[in-house]
């Protein structure tokens, strides 16, 4: 039996008004066209501290006796749980302290901390410093503010799933990323209380697909290792409470590639002109991508977080530009003499072709004695203008080669 019923849902909606964002969801014609069918944005990347985490944190905080205040607030995660709790601990005029893998993007880290936390770095994932939090509980005998294994957390994160319907009541298919499952448990309740016959798919990457893995197998598995760029959701072992909802509620659960999921992340700010990380495009990675049979439905993806690795972001877009004909690296040998570089670059010049990066080299032993390496990165206009630079650097003598 599901311990989490619609009316929890609904008190945490009506707990939480005056301080949670009601997102925005928003038609996509960009992404109905690559998806094959309608597409709308639920954007909780746009919600108080960047995703839909502080939904959960902020319920299962003002759930608190006095006595569970008077405690320290602790928790464990990755980025997004993280500032969820330490921002509601902050509003509520609670101290948190929150563990967080060593290898956390230093964005999130300051985020968490300027929103008032203590933050413990130890580990180098989810489970490691989940570990280590809970020793910290017992030692200094705190509330624990679990990210997605509680009754308080899934019915926050449940009020995506209203506010979906009360905007969209058409819906056919929801689409939710799933890290440890407490966003697509509270949503499933929500929408298959409101209406059954709506679809509830979830996406895990598949560097980390634990609840499918957990689901396969009728018991909650552990993953030895998760390996993905979509950090918000690398969670080696779902809860046993959102296993068994999303066992009861959810239709159905499919996984997505870092390469889909980057470039997923790289078209809907392209595209969408929205600022998403990796873990919050997952839902969208598989609507365009075509994980499930959607084609002439209702469909809303929820791009879930905003908190994005600024140093994975930069590779994202370079990737993104180049699969899209926007970007290059060209590489050709010509002999070591003056007027061979200018010879090259006028050529570029003359395409108007802006050169972002390059490198003359000579002492690579794989470089002809005599003979001079270039190697230039170059933003396009069109991607049709790669074609013609290769053919003007064959008329003048010169071949190159495009490396990807």
């Amino acid at each position: 039996m599901i311990p989490i019923k619609y009316s929890d849902i609904i008190a945490a909606q009506q707990a939480m008004r005056n301080v949670i964002k009601e997102t925005s969801l928003t038609h996509s014609k960009t992404f109905s066209r690559m998806a094959e069918t309608e597409v709308y944005l639920k954007l909780e990347n746009l919600q108080t501290t960047g995703s839909f985490k502080v939904r959960g944190a902020f319920n299962k905080l003002l759930s608190l006796s006095e006595e569970q205040k008077q405690r320290p607030i602790i928790a464990a995660s990755a980025g997004n749980h993280a500032q969820g709790v330490a921002y509601s601990a902050s509003y509520l005029g609670l101290k948190s302290t929150i563990f967080m893998p060593t290898f956390t993007p230093p964005a999130k880290v300051n985020a968490t901390k300027g929103y008032g936390a203590d933050v413990i770095l130890t580990g180098t994932s989810f489970d490691d410093a989940f570990a280590a939090s809970q020793e910290y509980l017992e030692e200094h005998n705190g509330t624990y503010i679990h990210p997605f294994n509680d009754p308080k957390i899934i019915a926050g994160q449940g009020v995506v799933g209203i506010e979906i319907f009360r905007r969209l009541p058409e819906t056919d298919t929801v689409i939710v990323p799933i890290g440890g499952g407490g966003l697509i448990s509270g949503i499933a309740i929500a929408l298959k209380e409101i209406n059954p016959n709506i679809k509830i798919i979830g996406v895990e990457a598949e560097g980390a697909a634990s609840m499918l893995a957990s689901q396969k197998s009728d018991s909650v598995l552990a993953l030895n290792q998760c390996h993905t760029i979509a950090d918000g959701i690398a969670v080696k072992k779902p809860g046993d409470l959102t296993f068994n909802i999303v066992k009861e509620l959810v239709d159905d659960i499919v996984t997505v590639s870092d390469k889909e999921l980057a470039h997923s992340t790289y078209l809907l700010i392209q595209r969408g002109k929205l600022l998403a990380e990796p873990s919050g495009t997952a839902a969208l990675a598989a609507a365009i991508f075509k994980k499930s049979p959607l084609m002439g439905q209702c469909v809303v993806p929820i791009i879930s977080g905003g908190n994005v690795n600024l140093n994975l972001f930069q590779q994202i877009i370079d990737q993104g530009m180049m699969q899209e004909g926007l970007k290059a690296h060209i590489q050709f040998i010509v002999l070591d003499q003056a007027g061979e570089l200018k010879r090259v670059l006028s050529i570029l010049e003359d395409e108007t072709i802006n050169i972002a990066h390059i490198i003359h080299e000579r002492s690579f032993t794989s470089v002809p004695v005599g003979k001079v390496l270039i190697e230039v990165t170059v933003n396009l206009q069109r991607k049709e203008q790669l074609e013609i630079i290769k053919e003007k650097l064959y008329q003048e003598g010169i071949t190159c080669s495009v490396i990807s």
